[in-house]
């Protein structure tokens, strides 16, 4: 057995209990696996494995990886999940099946031009800040570029709204991860009903170290790297 199929199985049974814990389907939750500063053996690896959805930081990390996972770009999808200047999003819409930070008005204009010349249909989610860390990227839920962006959506014909996406404090204790959890699908459910012609169906919400957390509070997705992969050495962060 090799050390990523171990790190998987123990995985795939933290999750289950999370899930049996919550009183939820372990089928309600998708992994990511977060395969940014790992090389693309690694990925093709996991592949192997059976993982299917990817996330990456960068854009151009991506696309230098690119070129050796062809292999297995039909049976897999890779996503951006890290801030995305609005000067790259005709790159990004090229190179991957989803954006999960869409964070302005500007940048959803952009990819929606982008998609919309690769004859695309882009999933999005919109990436909300509800940590106080200044180096938290995201939409603070109650401002009007919030409201703008969600206003705006349904006429960007090229982009799929699929969902929200945020990342808790680091560090945090339980019950303020909890919150930040709970905040986010509370939060869905209100913008959900105030906008019938857009998807909320997505909550993509914790990682290695508070994944069951979230579970709990509701994640239909989350995201795992450490957890998969191994920890990144200081280079790597």
């Amino acid at each position: 057995m090799t050390g990523l199929q171990a790190n998987l199985d123990k995985l795939e049974e933290a999750i289950g209990s999370a899930c049996r814990a919550a009183g939820r389907p372990r089928g309600e939750v998708e992994l990511m696996a977060v395969s940014k500063t790992f090389p693309a053996q690694a990925i093709l690896e996991a592949a192997s494995l059976g993982l299917t959805l990817f996330g990456e930081n960068r854009v151009q990390e991506y696309a230098s990886k690119a070129a050796a996972l062809e292999p297995i770009r039909a049976t897999t999808k890779c996503h951006l999940i890290g801030h995305l200047q609005s000067n790259k999003a005709a790159r990004a819409a090229e190179l991957f099946d989803g954006v999960d930070s869409l964070d302005s008005v500007r940048l959803a204009e952009r990819l929606n031009e982008a998609a919309a010349k690769s004859g695309k249909c882009l999933p999005v989610l919109v990436e909300v800040k509800l940590s106080p860390e200044e180096t938290k990227a995201g939409l603070e839920p109650q401002s009007g570029e919030m409201a703008q962006l969600l206003e705006r959506l349904p006429g960007l014909t090229s982009l799929h709204m699929r969902g929200l996406m945020t990342i808790a404090p680091w560090g945090a204790p339980e019950a303020q991860t909890r919150t930040c959890f709970r905040s986010l699908r509370t939060g869905r459910d209100r913008w959900a009903a105030a906008h019938p012609r857009l998807n909320f169906d997505v909550l993509s919400m914790g990682m290695s170290g508070d994944f069951a957390l979230a579970i709990a509070e509701g994640a239909t997705r989350i995201r795992v790297g450490t957890a998969i992969f191994g920890k990144r050495t200081p280079e790597q962060r």
